[in-house]
């Protein structure tokens, strides 16, 4: 199926909507506290794992679907299943209701990952690239989610921080429909050029690749969860607006969204290994710098680790287009996505309790020390020549 350029602009802005509404919820949470009568963000926080949950373990079921079922299908069902699920998530009237909203949420979101990135790739001349423009598209959702959050919170409320994002993804959907060609054969079943890697190679591949995207997961969900309650404890009495405050957090995402597309043009001329290892690296005194910092160098440090930060997310798929054949993309990401993701939902719901015991230097602390794991597992990977362009 050829992939047209408003196609593409489609599933790019599907990855924005992924990331947007995850992280909805993360930005308005003190808010939400306030509403439903709770002392402390913190004790609200792990109300939200059960999304975090679904988003990773969901993704086997979604890969599958997207391999022998069609992928087009699936897309469809997640712009629309999403959009819906965020307008459910504002009716909610307790935290209970709440939690429960926010798993269909994370179930919906699962799709995505397995899905639209093995769609939108499928016929890349440039996959590293596609990629990380990819990425960039996902992580602008989450600069999205921080800037228009913070105005919706302020000028109507938290639950229609759910309903306009919510009712975009859903046009999104509709206009999908429109565009996206129908595929005439499931991808599981096209005759493609297989990969031509030994058994002992991918074997080793998805060992290192999961544990490393487990230990960069657990990273990613601290950070973006936790970053606007970070960002609003160390510019206390310098910035207090809400609005001001997603303002500056969605300007350090849009920023450091470019990463994702320099490391993704980087992998389709290097080694992955290399840059991974680069990457990876440069977290570590940037958490550990962060954990002492306050007022403006923490905001400046804050947007240097979130840029290795989204840097180190296109290399698992990188590797999965260099070494997986595309009629099996959907289900080995969706394997990858589910383990990853579904231990490092533990994230989510011990972010709350750690900072409220030993606040967040402990928590920036911790980030480094992750960030050294993540390492250990990128230097395991096995070696490979540069791309051949």
């Amino acid at each position: 199926m050829p992939t047209t350029r408003a196609l593409s602009l489609l599933l790019n802005a599907g990855h924005a909507i992924d990331h947007m509404l995850l992280l909805i919820f993360a930005t308005a949470v003190g808010a939400i506290a306030i509403d439903f009568g709770f002392a402390r963000w913190e004790d609200l926080m792990p109300y939200s794992v059960g999304a975090f949950l679904l988003f990773g373990l969901g993704s086997i079921a979604a890969g599958r679907l997207g391999d022998l079922w069609g992928r087009r299908q699936m897309m469809i069902i997640f712009f629309i299943g999403i959009g819906a699920s965020a307008v459910l998530v504002a009716f909610a009237r307790d935290a209970w209701q709440l939690a429960a909203a926010l798993t269909v949420l994370g179930a919906f979101s699962s799709i995505y990952h397995p899905v639209g990135i093995p769609m939108l790739v499928q016929n890349a001349r440039n996959p590293g690239l596609t990629i990380g423009i990819n990425g960039l598209a996902g992580n602008m959702g989450i600069a999205v989610a921080a800037l228009v959050t913070g105005f919706l919170v302020k000028a109507i409320g938290w639950r229609a921080a759910f309903v306009v994002p919510g009712l975009f993804s859903i046009a999104c959907g509709v206009a999908f429909i429109l565009v996206a060609p129908t595929e005439t054969t499931a991808p599981a079943k096209r005759a493609t050029k297989a990969k031509v890697t030994t058994r002992g190679t991918i074997a080793r591949l998805l060992a290192v690749m999961t544990l490393a995207a487990v230990s960069a997961s657990f990273v990613f969900n601290l950070t973006t969860n936790g970053n606007a309650q970070l960002l609003q404890e160390r510019l206390a009495g310098i910035v207090d607006d809400p609005a001001t405050l997603g303002a500056l957090l969605a300007v350090v995402y849009a920023i450091a969204a470019f990463a994702q597309v320099i490391v993704g043009k980087l992998t389709d001329h290097y080694p992955i290994k290399r840059i991974y290892l680069v990457v990876v690296l440069a977290q570590v005194p940037l958490f550990a710098a962060a954990a002492f910092a306050q007022g403006w160098a923490l905001w400046t440090l804050q947007l240097a680790f979130m840029a290795f930060t989204f840097g180190a997310i296109p290399f698992t798929d990188a590797m999965v287009v260099r070494y997986i054949d595309d009629r099996m993309r959907s289900r080995v990401s969706g394997m990858r996505i589910a383990i990853s993701f579904g231990i490092s939902s533990l994230a989510v719901w011990l972010l709350g309790p750690i900072v409220k015991a030993a606040g967040f230097k402990s928590l920036l602390i911790g980030l480094s020390l992750i960030a050294v794991v993540t390492v250990a597992f990128v230097a395991m990977l096995p070696p490979e020549e540069a791309p051949q362009r």
